[in-house]
């Protein structure tokens, strides 16, 4: 089983060092510990996907993705051509995961109306997939008008890009397994997995002739010895997320009040047994969250575990 971690983490540190040399730091420590996939979320400070491009081309032994990019209000014309040169920067390891944002973010921070979340879903991805294999199909929506006025293409951009969604919602997944490669779940316990996620993407991909899809769950982890203290610290970071309703939902259907109780906490024979529920529940691939949660030995005691249990179930 394949096992990423999320490279975010830098993005809190004291800003004294540059942000792509520190981005290549981590990437490298995970590559020689084992990891195969290093996943970095869209901040205010940098570009993702051009983060992204900078590391896998530093790091030719890792794959490279974005977890996640919201799609408004970036054009998919203007996200295809950043992810096709990542993809040619990387020699064809880049996979582009998004998302959809929030109404809160598109008024406040960018002052722009925030469209039917579902329908401009449906809409993007079908102007976006044809964009990302390089082709110029126009596309005529009401939350999405593509026109590419020139060719897509991009040399070295093959093979064409893996594309993942950050889908929790009954009606997100059904469009995500309709049209993209599979879905980016955080903090969905194995519950909500099992019962709801995994079978809903599924059934949609089948019905659209589509291959089983990819469920790469993201997974807030930490491997310790002091599991009292990490959890306690867990549940205080993590309230924000107990706000937003698709979060929300999925806290509900795990059965869980406090978003740090979905963490993954305890020593290497404990979180190995919390990750196989995972697994059984229908997870695909693993990407190691909050791992520097306690500091960087218990990170890397967590990477190694990670890397562990992905040989042990592939």
């Amino acid at each position: 089983m394949r096992i990423g971690i999320a490279l975010s983490t830098f993005a809190s540190e004291p800003q004294t060092t540059n942000v792509v040399d520190r981005a290549i730091e981590i990437g490298r420590q995970a590559a020689e510990t084992g990891i195969d996939t290093v996943w970095l979320a869209q901040m205010t400070g940098y570009d993702a996907v051009g983060l992204a491009a900078l590391v896998g081309l530093a790091v030719p032994e890792i794959r490279i993705g974005t977890s996640v990019v919201p799609i408004h209000p970036r054009h998919p014309i203007m996200l295809a051509a950043g992810a096709k040169t990542a993809q040619a920067a990387t020699g064809g390891r880049f996979q582009l995961g998004v998302g959809l944002g929030s109404a809160w973010l598109s008024s406040n921070a960018y002052g722009v109306e925030y469209p039917p979340p579902t329908k401009h879903l449906r809409e993007y991805l079908t102007a976006l997939r044809p964009l990302l294999a390089g082709r110029d199909d126009p596309f005529e929506g009401e939350t999405v008008t593509s026109r590419p006025f020139a060719p897509t293409a991009v040399a070295g951009s093959e093979p064409e890009i893996p594309l993942l969604v950050a889908a929790m919602g009954p009606q997100a997944l059904r469009v995500t397994g309709e049209l993209a490669d599979g879905t980016i779940p955080y903090l969905a316990g194995p519950r909500a997995l099992g019962d709801h996620i995994v079978p809903a993407i599924t059934k949609a991909a089948e019905q659209a002739g589509r291959p089983a899809p990819r469920i790469v769950g993201a997974i807030p982890i930490v491997v310790t010895d002091e599991p009292e203290q990490a959890r306690a610290r867990a549940i205080d970071m993590a309230a924000f997320y107990e706000t937003i309703p698709s979060y929300r939902r999925v806290l509900d259907l795990e059965g869980v009040e406090r978003a740090g109780e979905v963490f993954v906490i305890g020593d290497e024979e404990s979180v190995a047994a919390q990750l196989r529920r995972y697994v059984d529940a229908g997870i695909t691939e693993i990407t190691l969250s909050q791992t520097n949660m306690l500091g960087p030995e218990a990170e890397l005691r967590t990477w190694r575990l990670g890397v562990e249990f992905g040989r042990s179930v592939s």
